[in-house]
């Protein structure tokens, strides 16, 4: 009698193909979450972040990270600095959502690691570790995924990396060169991803330094058409008086 192992009895099963949504389809949920207009000042450098950040996203060895939230968050606040706080908290909370992920999660890493790296008097304190706090555990799974090869380095983690020598007071580019490579990236794309951040914040800030100065120009303009339109109608009164 012939034995007929179980394993043969087994279904089978195909792993389903890697299916992420489309530029498109994140673009529209972003729309659908915040409807109001987004003044275009902010709305340019708003469309190409979503566009950049769903190809992180979606990326097959995406894995979401604190130094990358934190690094995100900056950007954002620092973009979004002029809105008014609650329409600044919107936008947030529908951008995140659009990629799938949890705005609050963000907010609360983000505040985590800025707290962990304000309490160290220096950059030692940003070594990787996996029996560390929150902060170094961050930096020993960006350091582990590297290691493997699977660790999607984006910009927003070496913005990160440069918040946080900030936040610790580092100011020399031995600090900033050594804790890059403690987590395996390449010091060369971090040095473009940040000069390419001070160029768009740079950008806009000129930006917002013409559009206050365009308001200011229009405020004028306008109490001058005002105080024309008052001073021709006290002349007109002043004439009907007379003839009176």
């Amino acid at each position: 009698m012939r034995l007929i192992s179980p394993i043969a009895h087994l279904p089978s099963y195909t792993a389903a193909p890697f299916s992420p949504p489309t530029v498109s389809d994140t673009k529209a949920k972003f729309m659908e979450g915040y409807r109001k207009p987004i003044a275009s000042i902010y709305s340019t450098v708003m469309n190409e972040l979503i566009v950049q950040q769903h190809f992180i996203r979606y990326s097959v060895n995406y894995v979401y990270n604190p130094v990358f939230a934190m690094g995100f968050v900056s950007v954002f606040e620092q973009i979004m600095e002029s809105v008014p706080s609650a329409e600044r908290t919107k936008v947030f909370d529908a951008y995140i959502m659009a990629l799938g992920e949890d705005p609050a999660v963000y907010r609360a890493d983000a505040a985590m690691i800025e707290a962990q790296a304000s309490s160290l008097s220096g950059p030692e304190g940003l070594a990787p570790s996996a029996d560390g706090n929150d902060l170094q555990k961050a930096l020993a799974a960006a350091a582990a995924g590297s290691a493997s090869g699977k660790f999607a380095y984006n910009k927003f983690f070496a913005i990160g990396l440069f918040r946080l020598l900030e936040l610790t007071g580092a100011k020399e580019p031995a600090a900033l060169e050594k804790l890059v490579k403690s987590v395996g990236v390449k010091q060369e794309s971090v040095m473009r991803d940040l000069v390419l951040y001070k160029g768009i914040l740079s950008k806009l800030s000129s930006a917002k330094d013409l559009m206050k100065e365009f308001i200011e120009r229009e405020k004028r303009k306008n109490t001058e058409r005002l105080d024309a339109k008052a001073a021709k109608a006290a002349s007109a009164a002043a004439a009907a008086a007379v003839s009176a």
